[in-house]
């Protein structure tokens, strides 16, 4: 939903009220419901195909003192502070992303999922807010994941069950050969061994191994092709997603919150596996969707999550939809 609906939908919304002054419980209800709908999707047009940003929720922590491993902590606390932030603290936005074409209705990652909202009811939303947005989960045909961190995978299963039941679910395939072969798992540090977990109990244990894998550079379902944009993971995937002469670049985790990696492209997020990779690709990638002037949806943008990146001195600026 851009400003201007949002403002048409609140004018809208003002004269409900006047005419149902005789029903404050429906009144009550019904801006309730349109604030759900402001801040649970965005809707919008890339050509002639519907896009929606759907928003998981935010989830807010205290700073770490190594969340970029190669700043000292007071500087990340000036950059948040600059940005509007506590600086204390840190919120965190996912956002996944679903498109429909023709009979394909397709999803880019899952969020939280269940057991993440069970723990905290801001986050784990995304099945709720595709509802919201008009999507049936069990009517989505396609699930699109861009790598295997839990933020983008753990919304596959509610408990053992699909969330997604009717879905083909499609994986890159560098990201799936790193996360199942048992060797890298031996060689992987202790605090890397618990997503190794994670993704055997999503896809070996929850998924039966029923995939199908996506190779970087080719067009993984009508319209959307897939990007290598290595580095925060080995086989971290963006996307492309275009209609007609329309295009709309999904970046994923190209960055964490912008206000941070955006403005600062070497800074080097705690969650890059590959940080100096990480840092080439998010420079490499930035100078191709500011040179074309292409809308970016971001995983970790601030919903709804969409902007255009502008070069700004040796960074970049994020200007937000």
């Amino acid at each position: 939903m851009t400003a201007l609906s949002r403002r048409s939908v609140l004018a809208g919304s003002t004269a409900a009220a006047g005419a149902l002054s005789l029903a404050p419980c429906f009144i009550e209800a019904f801006f309730a419901s349109a604030a759900a709908q402001a801040v649970g999707f965005n809707k919008y047009k890339v050509g002639s195909l519907e896009v929606c940003g759907i928003a998981d929720g935010v989830s807010t922590f205290p700073l770490p003192d190594r969340f970029v491993v190669n700043q000292a902590k007071e500087e990340v606390v000036k950059a948040l502070k600059a940005a509007g932030q506590d600086g204390e603290k840190l919120s965190v936005p996912y956002n996944p992303f679903v498109f429909a074409n023709g009979n394909r209705v397709v999803l880019i990652d899952t969020g939280m999922g269940p057991a993440a909202n069970a723990q905290n009811p801001a986050i784990g939303n995304t099945a709720k807010n595709l509802a919201a947005a008009g999507y049936d989960p069990a009517k989505i045909t396609d699930v699109v994941i861009s790598h295997f961190h839990g933020d983008h995978i753990n919304g596959l299963l509610n408990g053992a069950n699909p969330i997604y039941p009717n879905a083909q679910v499609w994986v890159p395939a560098p990201e799936w050969k790193y996360w199942t072969d048992e060797g890298e798992l031996s060689r992987a540090p202790d605090a890397r061994k618990g997503a190794f977990a994670n993704v055997k109990r999503i896809f070996t244990d929850g998924l039966k191994n029923k995939v199908t894998q996506y190779e970087h550079g080719k067009e993984v379902v009508p319209g959307l092709t897939s990007v290598a944009t290595l580095g925060h993971t080995p086989g971290h995937t963006s996307f492309i997603l275009a209609s007609g002469n329309d295009k709309l670049f999904i970046q994923s985790d190209v960055t964490n919150v912008p206000f941070l990696f955006v403005n600062n492209p070497g800074w080097h997020a705690v969650y890059d596996q590959d940080a100096k990779q990480a840092e080439e690709t998010r420079r490499k990638t930035y100078d191709m969707v500011s040179a074309e002037k292409l809308r970016v949806q971001g995983f970790h943008f601030p919903f709804p999550s969409l902007g255009r990146i502008e070069k700004a001195g040796d960074g970049y600026r994020l200007i937000a939809a």
